[in-house]
């Protein structure tokens, strides 16, 4: 019998301040909390699978490198432009300025704790 996965259903970031990720998340970002989620994480109502913003793992050394190297978190929105001019306005370091991709318009950005985050056009 041959077991594969399906794909990911939940994206958690391990953040030093969970509080001061999730109002990063809340006001730069607009997402929106759940009441669900697990003890030391704060987790939104994102589609097709919820983010969340966590405590760290046992073992995980948040100082040892750049938070997420070596993994691409992309997302999309209806909006590039209004959510660059809007991180843009809120003081978020833009890493890369919007330029166009086979998924549509799309910049990268600072995030919480210096996550690199990308944004595409849905």
């Amino acid at each position: 019998m041959s077991v594969s996965i399906n794909g990911p259903d939940f994206v958690a970031l391990q953040v030093r301040d969970v509080e001061a990720a999730g109002k990063f998340c809340e006001e730069h970002l607009g997402l929106v909390r759940t009441s669900a989620g697990p003890p030391g994480a704060i987790v939104f109502d994102t589609k097709p699978c919820p983010l969340a913003v966590r405590e760290p793992l046992p073992g995980t050394d948040l100082d040892a490198g750049r938070p997420g190297l070596g993994v691409a978190l992309w997302f999309s929105t209806p909006d590039v432009q209004a959510l660059h001019d809007r991180l843009t306005a809120g003081g978020i370091e833009i890493l890369t300025p919007i330029g166009d991709s086979p998924f549509g318009p799309v910049f990268s950005f600072v995030g919480p704790e210096g996550y690199v985050l990308t944004v595409h056009g849905a």
